[in-house]
Parts: structure tokens; C-alpha cells; sequence
């Protein structure tokens, strides 16, 4: 057991600082491409610096994105021996295809990075165009994946063994689209918000610099957008739960016991010995109206299955108000700056209104690692659902807590080394145009 755990810790570890690189990787060649047309429109020449400025960001992401992405590529292989070898002929298309999109985006950063001057205007812009395409059919390709593991289709099991294996059929399983596209609108959102945050922070100090207003209104824009786009995925996502994995909606909502009109409980702190909720605030029937649109619908709850079958209650249904919390107050915020912007036509010249976005700027990236964390706690104790349990796909490996330490210190190195050269290449503002 003690193996078991360390492995999960690595491995959650990594996908904990995996994803912050991943969500700018999708998110930041968008800006970018958005900069890059505006100056097209504009002849504006704080666009065309401004969309240097996000390239460069671009690329130390994907940089650092590549090295934590490999890492996890062995990490599969060495501490989840037996899930890749009973998953690997199923779910290694989608695979395959990261990989593709991973270099097309790698060969179309090089020439927006270096052909701004060597190509035309139009080509170099439609080079940045496949570069954010690229990056987001990356994360599309490996999101696919980890709703197969939630939801899986295409393969038999006869007598333990693999039989009428469909790849197609495991890409498009029933969690994929609705998966995909919460993770990618959390993207946007998340990065919109905290790079907006960043500008919001200049502006209060350098109210009238041209730059930071034109960098912070791209990513409101798209922050706010994503924001207000992320509670409608969810519900589909919710919905998705509710009719393939009723046990971890369950455990999102700390529902022990099944029932019709079930209610919705907002916080509380979920007892497994109590088999109840407390101190939550419950909103009548509104759970059976949020995953089947009835208010009578019957919600099953946690005691339909073995405990030994349960997620780990209390830390699923936590990371699930957080990321609840955090969504709509990302909500609130961007509702504030639509009324702004229709009112007075700019949200950059109200100093509360800076000081909200720079407080609410980290609760997108809290939201997506809390996100995840309900993804991969609620689908437990399986790796592939109802399929393979966690215990019994681990490398019989012993003496993990060395590789967990290292790649922790790993992580924590790589993570200071992006903090102060996305502060030199993208924060400073230009002194040409202060």
C-alpha cells in the first residue's frame, strides 16, 4: 500500500504542475494570435510587440511543457506497467495524434518565432493560427484519453482477455466531447483571468500605459467569455456523470443514500461513518433537476455500491465546491465587466474593478487543479472504471519515495525557472512605448 500511494503522489504531482504548463500552452498562443490580428487590423504597432511578447511565452511554455509531458510519458510506462499493457492497443491512437499535433505545433512556432520578417504578414499570422490549433488539439488528444478511462468503450473482455478492440469507438466514447470541451473553455478561462490579473497589476501602478490596457483587454476578453461559457459545459459534463459514473456524482454531492428529488448540497463536510452531510445547505430537488432535468429524477447514492467500491468522499466533494466557488466567482466578475464595458465602453479606467481581477486571477488555475483532482479521485478505486482497479496496475517496483522527492524537487525547479522568464519576456513593459 505504501508503494501504491507513493506512485499515486508522483503521479499526481506531476499532472498537478503538468496541467498549469498545459492550460498556457493552449491558452497563450491564442492571445497571441488574437494580438497578431488586431495588429493586422490596426497597423498598431503595440500589438505587433505585444504578440512578440506572448510568442516568446509561447515558446518557453512549450519548452516546459515538452519536458513535464515526457516525464509523464515514463511514468506511465514504469509505474503503470499493467494499465498501459491492457490499455495501450485501445486508447494509443489518441496518443499518436498528440504526438502529431505536438510537432506540427513545434514547426509552425519556428517559423511564427522566426519568419516574422522572412514571410508575409498573412502567412506569418496563419502560421500562429495552426500554433494555437495545434496546442489545443494536444490537450484535446490526451483528454480523450483520460475520459476513456472514466467512461470505457471499444473492447470486449472474454475469459480476462482483450477481444474486438475499435480504437474509433474508444476516441469517441460518451465522456470525450463534453470532457474536452470543459477542459478546454477551464483553459482559456483560467489563463485569461490570471494573465489579465497580471496587467491589472501594472495598471494600478501606470494607469495610462498604452501596453498593459492593450494586453489587459485581451485577456479579460477572453477570460470573461470562457467564464461565462464554463457553468453550460459543466452542466453537460454533470449530465455525462450522472448516467455513466454514479457513484462519483455521488461523491461530488456527498449523496449517501439513493434517492428521488434529491437535493443539492452547497459546502458541508461529507462523514462516511455517519453516511450524511453535514452542515451543508441543501436545495431541494435541484440535484435531480441539474443531472436529468427532473426534479423527481432518482439520484443513486453511494450505499448502491460496497464501500470498498467508494472514491475518497470527503476530499472528492471538497475539490468539487472549490472548483464551484472558484467558477462562479470568475462568474461574478466577468458579469461586473460586461456591465463596465457596456456602460462606459472600457473596464480598464475603474481601479475596484483592477483590484477584483487581480484578487480573482489564481481562481481559474485553483479551478482546474481542483478539477482534476475530482476527475481522477472520483473515478477511484479504478483506473479504467469498473475495469482495472488502481492497486492492481501499479509496478511491483519498490523504493518510489526517492523518484518522488527528485521529481518534486524537479518540478518546484522548472516552476521557479518559468515564473522569472515569463516576468522578463512577458511582463516588463516595453520602454518604448511607456
Amino acid at each position: 500500500m505504501e508503494d501504491l500511494l507513493a506512485a499515486r503522489c508522483q503521479m499526481g504531482m506531476s499532472l498537478a504542475f503538468h496541467i498549469i504548463f498545459a492550460c498556457i500552452g493552449i491558452a497563450m498562443p491564442a492571445m497571441m494570435v488574437i494580438a497578431d490580428y488586431c495588429y493586422l487590423k490596426t497597423n498598431n504597432q503595440i500589438y505587433q510587440t505585444l504578440s512578440k511578447r506572448w510568442a516568446k511565452g509561447t515558446a518557453i511554455m512549450f519548452a516546459i511543457g515538452a519536458v513535464s509531458g515526457t516525464v509523464l510519458s515514463f511514468e506511465l510506462g514504469l509505474l503503470w506497467p499493467k494499465f498501459m499493457d491492457f490499455s495501450g492497443s485501445i486508447i494509443g491512437l489518441p496518443f499518436a495524434l498528440e504526438g502529431f499535433a505536438f510537432f506540427t505545433e513545434a514547426i509552425f512556432l519556428g517559423i511564427y518565432l522566426y519568419g516574422r520578417n522572412k514571410v508575409s504578414r498573412s502567412l506569418h499570422f496563419a502560421s500562429g493560427v495552426i500554433v494555437a490549433i495545434s496546442g489545443a488539439l494536444s490537450a484535446v488528444f490526451v483528454v480523450i484519453a483520460n475520459a476513456w478511462m472514466n467512461t470505457p468503450v471499444g473492447f470486449r473482455l472474454v475469459n480476462g482477455q482483450l477481444a474486438d478492440i475499435d480504437p474509433i469507438a474508444a476516441m469517441f466514447n460518451p465522456n470525450a466531447c463534453v470532457q474536452v470541451i470543459h477542459m478546454l473553455i477551464a483553459s482559456y478561462a483560467s489563463i485569461g483571468f490570471a494573465v489579465a490579473g497580471i496587467h491589472a497589476v501594472m495598471l494600478l501602478k501606470q494607469k495610462d500605459n498604452l501596453f498593459h490596457k492593450a494586453a489587459f483587454n485581451i485577456a479579460m476578453w477572453l477570460g470573461l467569455i470562457m467564464a461565462l461559457a464554463e457553468p453550460i459545459s459543466g452542466d453537460f459534463l454533470a449530465q455525462a456523470i450522472a448516467h455513466n459514473q454514479p457513484i462519483k456524482l455521488a461523491a461530488m454531492e456527498g449523496q449517501f443514500k439513493t434517492e428521488k428529488g434529491a437535493p443539492l448540497r452547497i459546502l458541508g463536510i461529507p462523514d462516511a461513518k455517519s453516511k450524511t452531510t453535514r452542515f451543508a445547505i441543501e436545495i431541494p430537488y435541484a440535484l435531480s433537476i441539474l443531472a436529468f432535468h427532473d426534479p423527481k429524477a432518482e439520484i443513486q447514492g453511494l450505499e448502491s455500491v460496497p464501500e470498498s467500491d467508494w472514491p475518497p468522499v470527503l476530499y472528492v466533494h471538497v475539490f468539487f465546491q472549490i472548483m464551484v466557488m472558484c467558477g462562479v466567482t470568475l462568474s461574478l466578475v466577468s458579469l461586473w465587466a460586461l456591465w463596465l464595458h457596456f456602460k462606459y465602453h472600457t473596464f480598464t479606467n475603474n481601479k475596484w474593478f483592477l483590484r477584483a481581477v487581480v484578487l480573482t486571477a489564481p481562481l481559474g488555475i485553483i479551478a482546474v487543479e481542483a478539477g482534476w483532482m475530482v476527475t481522477e479521485l472520483g473515478r477511484q478505486p479504478w483506473v479504467v472504471y469498473n475495469v482495472i482497479r488502481t492497486a492492481h496496475a501499479i509496478t511491483p517496483m519498490k523504493g518510489l519515495l526517492t523518484p518522488f522527492i527528485t521529481f518534486t524537487l524537479l518540478y518546484l525547479f522548472l516552476a521557479f525557472i518559468v515564473t522569472w522568464l515569463l516576468y522578463k519576456q512577458v511582463i516588463e513593459s516595453p520602454k518604448d512605448i511607456e
